[in-house]
């Protein structure tokens, strides 16, 4: 059969970017060429640049490798917009510094996209949109990211401050195992050396992360599963406080600004709705039915604590007002 050189090189490069191993008969057929003139287009690769490693045996192939440089990348249409509508939304991450980033990124891809792709974005960003909280208060730093990643990946420990939910600082010295997303929150998975336990960590609460240059053995995280572990960790502080709240407008109106809060529909009527909230502390639950009361009236019904500390929020938001 007889195919275009360099279309054909083109495609070769597409398919050796997966970093899989690509036996050469299978390579051969995939471009519809002997394994002969495989080969000799796996020469021409290495003499523009491109690492192709290659190794024999039952399982051997050839494979791209890891090179000194980055080489031009090669994307079928399914790729070019995954990676464009990845940037998108990794602009929205709560990472500092990676939204500018992200949207340089996305503005290079945009450019190289042909009209067919690119109406395709289009339509995907322009048809979505994103619900961002009033204060970003979960923002990370890529340092502390890059931190605990090398830390996992190298079973190293850690040291760190550490703001716990009641505002008190305090030190620890753990052995990270792996980092979990939950929406727009990071959390560390570590064996926690001081408590003899495992531990859940937020990384927005994490102060001047440190390796320590001394390694440990890595752990079986209970369960097996780090996600599966994070989501118990924050059901059961999500538990520790609760709340019954009368909104003073259909469930319908006020179900955005609950959509950032751990709450429940308990009775849905036609000028008012109950809901349940929950929160790690109560000073948290004080700030989401400030949140709500932005958006119509809230009356607390329970607990009694809760309509204390709302009351007192109140008072020195109005004192803050007068000074001001």
């Amino acid at each position: 059969m007889r195919t275009n050189p360099t279309g054909r090189a083109l495609q070769l490069l597409s398919l050796l970017q997966t970093h899989r191993f690509w036996p050469c008969a299978e390579l051969a057929d995939r471009l519809g060429v002997t394994e002969r003139t495989v080969r000799r287009d796996l020469d021409r690769l290495r003499e523009i640049g491109y690492p192709v490693d290659s190794t024999s045996g039952r399982y051997g192939g050839y494979r791209l490798a890891t090179g000194t440089h980055v080489p031009p990348l090669i994307l079928d249409d399914e790729e070019a917009v995954a990676v464009a509508i990845g940037l998108r939304y990794a602009a929205e991450a709560a990472v500092s510094g990676i939204e500018e980033t992200s949207l340089r990124a996305l503005a290079k891809i945009e450019a190289l996209l042909p009209q067919r792709l690119r109406r395709r974005v289009s339509a995907l960003h322009s048809s979505v949109a994103s619900l961002r909280r009033a204060v970003d208060d979960d923002v990370i730093h890529p340092e502390s990211l890059s931190v605990f990643a090398a830390a996992c990946r190298d079973h190293e420990h850690v040291r760190f401050d550490y703001l716990r939910s009641d505002g008190e600082s305090s030190g620890r010295h753990v052995e990270p195992h792996q980092l979990v997303t939950a929406g727009r929150r990071w959390y560390l998975v570590a064996w926690d050396g001081q408590r003899d336990d495992w531990r859940t960590f937020r990384l927005d609460r994490i102060r001047e992360p440190r390796p320590v240059s001394s390694h440990f053995a890595p752990r079986a995280i209970p369960g097996g599963d780090a996600a599966d572990f994070v989501a118990r960790s924050i059901g059961r502080s999500a538990r520790d406080h609760e709340a019954t709240l009368v909104i003073h407008k259909p469930f319908a109106e006020v179900e955005g600004v609950l959509q950032w809060a751990d709450h429940a529909l308990r009775e849905e009527h036609a000028e008012h709705c109950v809901v349940g909230i929950r929160s790690e502390d109560l000073g948290r639950l004080a700030m989401t039915v400030a949140e709500i009361a932005l958006t119509a009236p809230v009356s607390v019904i329970e607990p009694a604590e809760l309509a204390g500390a709302v009351e007192q929020l109140a008072t020195h938001l109005t004192d803050r007002a007068h000074l001001a």
